[in-house]
């Protein structure tokens, strides 16, 4: 038992290593303003990786082709990325008012660009947790390319499989695939990636989008094919980061810039004096819950909330998402679209235009200027939650005045990875680690375990993790965090960047009052220790409507207290 303990303990503690050369040598590499991943400047981050063995990338030690992994990193990549020998870092340097048009991939907020053929260029402005995240996925992705190189070259003269020369010419043919022409191109796919037809089959279709059934052949093709061209031509693909980018990055510009949009809005709208509560959530839970009542009457007389709410949760339902969100326009909303490249944008609820009939949280008669006001910022990410937190809870300063904000209480609701339970269960955090680093952030949560009980859903409370990035989940790691003394119940990107900002501005900078509350509540999005389970195996889909609205109604409970 005690050789075994050991063994796990030294897998962790590789693991950690892993996690702390990659972070390092990312850092460098940046600061040197370029690299080449499959070059001699990329390979620490690529050796580490596969030390590291994230659970989000599956087989990546191994020699088939990860499949589920390839899709979860081409959802947050820009499409045609895998065409590219330059991928370029930059800040927002003004293409957006150029003809570039802006690609923006499916699972991640950010705009790139195709410059040309060869180049594709990606805005970070949500600062290093998103650089970090590019890298790896990078990184992963022309290791996996390699592999694809590896199986179908057959000598140093640049001869090819059959397979790949059949797999080319599918994918340079201009016409669609019928459907045995798909299963013919299926057939030599499956034989390049050492993986079954039945495996190719069902994942190819989750790649393609409405208008081409042949993205994962392009996929596969690109990426073999510029990998052989860097085996055979010593044409390396290279990332690098534009020297604006370098010197932007820690500055905090676009989280000025967005927050003073927000207390400028709080002030033209004669709000900036009344009892602020700040919520992080998404962009929908929040002005469902207050405002659903009120404008689907006739809906809520046929159907429970959580049917409406999940309902409202389908994208196909966009009427009835309008009528809500017209009738919150209507009665206190105010709608700020981002436009400060933080990608985060940002509902104003003003609690006094709300009718107290229809408002199933504040049933007290109050003065207009004792309304709250509650600020709904949508998620940030990773690091991005510091710079953003912090520039909020600042005074505004116009023009001569300083006017600091009468902030009540700072709410966090987002998804997390847990490490008992599954999907949809819930976590109530009592303190924050921050992964890599010897910070620990403790606090008094308003939300507790009880709140939760009786609901069906699994509820766990204790410590959670701050990691450095959802991509470096790792197996070791994780069990140590949850079977040690820590007793971890779960992680997530942002938890100790924010309670960093609100300690510094509630204890140290006096910005806002000390007594300020804090809430923080997750809901499992994947559990990492389980096989199968992990982000890389889809989303939630409706399981995460019932936690989303549980935690948004016990939230404005206490808030109207």
């Amino acid at each position: 038992m005690s050789i075994l303990k050991k063994q796990g303990r030294t897998r962790a503690q590789e693991s950690s290593s892993a996690i702390e050369r990659m972070y390092i040598t990312m850092r460098h590499l940046f600061n040197r303003g370029f690299y080449k991943p499959m070059g001699v400047s990329g390979e620490t981050l690529r050796e580490a990786l596969l030390i590291l063995r994230p659970e989000i990338y599956g087989t990546i030690a191994e020699e088939k082709v990860e499949l589920d992994g390839l899709l979860y990193v081409i959802d947050r990549l820009p499409e045609g990325i895998e065409e590219c020998r330059f991928i370029n870092l930059t800040s927002d340097e003004g293409y957006k008012n150029s003809h570039f048009e802006p690609i923006v991939p499916a699972k991640r907020r950010r705009n790139c660009y195709r410059i040309d053929e060869e180049q594709m260029n990606i805005e970070i402005t949500r600062g290093r947790s998103e650089i970090y995240d590019i890298l790896t996925h990078i990184t992963f992705l022309f290791i996996e390319s390699h592999k694809i190189m590896k199986r179908v070259l057959i000598n140093d003269e640049g001869a090819v499989i059959r397979d790949w020369e059949k797999l080319e010419k599918a994918v340079l043919d201009n016409d669609d695939l019928d459907q045995k022409g798909w299963e013919i191109a299926m057939t030599h796919t499956a034989n390049i990636l050492g993986r079954t037809f039945a495996e190719v089959s069902s994942i190819a279709p989750e790649f393609n989008t409405r208008t081409n059934n042949k993205r994962f052949l392009q996929i596969i093709y690109w990426l073999g094919k510029l990998a052989i061209a860097e085996v055979l031509k010593e044409n390396k693909r290279t990332v690098t980061f534009s020297p604006v980018l370098r010197e932007r990055l820690g500055h905090h510009i676009h989280g000025e810039v967005w927050a003073n949009d927000i207390k400028a809005t709080l002030k033209q709208h004669g709000l900036i004096h009344r009892p602020l509560h700040i919520i992080s959530a998404n962009m929908h839970s929040v002005m469902n819950t207050l405002y659903a009542p009120l404008a689907l009457k006739s809906e809520l007389r046929k159907k429970s909330k959580l049917d409406i709410y999940e309902m409202l949760s389908n994208s196909g339902n966009g009427a009835l998402r309008n009528k809500v969100q017209k009738v919150a326009l209507q009665n206190g909303m105010i709608y700020l679209p981002d436009e400060s490249g933080t990608n985060i944008n940002v509902q104003i609820f003003d609690m006094c235009k709300l009718p107290v009939a229809e408002n199933d949280f504040c049933k007290k008669e109050m003065k207009d200027e004792e309304h709250p006001v509650i600020i709904v910022m949508d998620y940030a990410f990773g690091e991005q939650a510091y710079e953003t937190m912090e520039e909020l809870l600042k005074p505004y300063q116009d023009g001569e005045e300083k006017i600091y904000l009468d902030v009540d209480s700072i709410s966090i609701m987002g998804k997390a990875g847990i490490l008992e339970g599954g999907k949809g269960d819930l976590m109530i955090p009592s303190a924050h680690l921050f992964e890599g680093t010897a910070d620990n952030y403790p606090f008094d949560n308003e939300l507790s375990k009880e709140d939760f009980e009786d609901n069906g859903l699994l509820v766990f409370e204790g410590a959670m993790v701050s990691v450095l990035g959802t991509s470096l989940q790792n197996r070791d790691i994780l069990k140590f965090f949850h079977d040690s003394t820590w007793s971890v119940i779960g992680l997530e990107m942002e938890g100790a960047h924010y309670q960093k900002a609100i300690q510094a501005a509630a204890k140290l900078r006096k910005s806002i009052k000390e007594t300020v509350k804090v809430r923080y509540a997750y809901y499992a999005s994947d559990n990492p220790l389980e096989t199968g389970s992990t982000l890389a195996s889809g989303g939630l889909g409706t399981t995460g409507v019932k936690p989303t609205y549980l935690i948004t109604e016990k939230i404005l409970d206490q808030l109207f207290k």
